[in-house]
């Protein structure tokens, strides 16, 4: 079991910048791909990126160049550096922990945390 709790959202102006953490507790957090994804009014659930506790990272197109993933295995911590931002980032921002033994995919997720991008 993993309890995830994410924090720094809130709202920003066209072309600022956020960084959201998400803390993980309850479990051996390195061997978990960790990821960040979004949710916007009356649009599905969206990756926008993912680390593993190895490993190259994976981004949204849309977010390649702007938004930066990283982890800290010390900490029991993944960040999502968000940089340019635009009103079509706004959503709401959910920290996922995933882990896959054999067929048995266990997904894990926090609360979610809105971020809004609005002068």
């Amino acid at each position: 079991q993993v309890q995830l709790v994410e924090s720094g959202g809130g709202l920003v102006q066209p072309g600022g910048s956020l960084r959201l953490s998400c803390a993980a507790s309850g479990n051996i957090f390195s061997i978990y791909v960790m990821g960040w994804y979004r949710q916007a009014p009356g649009k599905q659930r969206e990756l926008v990126a993912a680390i593993p506790g190895a490993g190259s990272t994976t981004y949204a197109d849309s977010v390649k160049g702007r938004f930066t993933i990283s982890r800290d295995n010390a900490k029991d911590t993944v960040y999502l550096q968000m940089n340019s931002m635009t009103p079509e980032d706004t959503a709401v921002y959910y920290c996922n922990a995933r882990r896959t033994v054999g067929t048995v995919r266990y997904d894990y997720w926090g609360q979610g945390t809105q971020v809004t991008v609005s002068s």
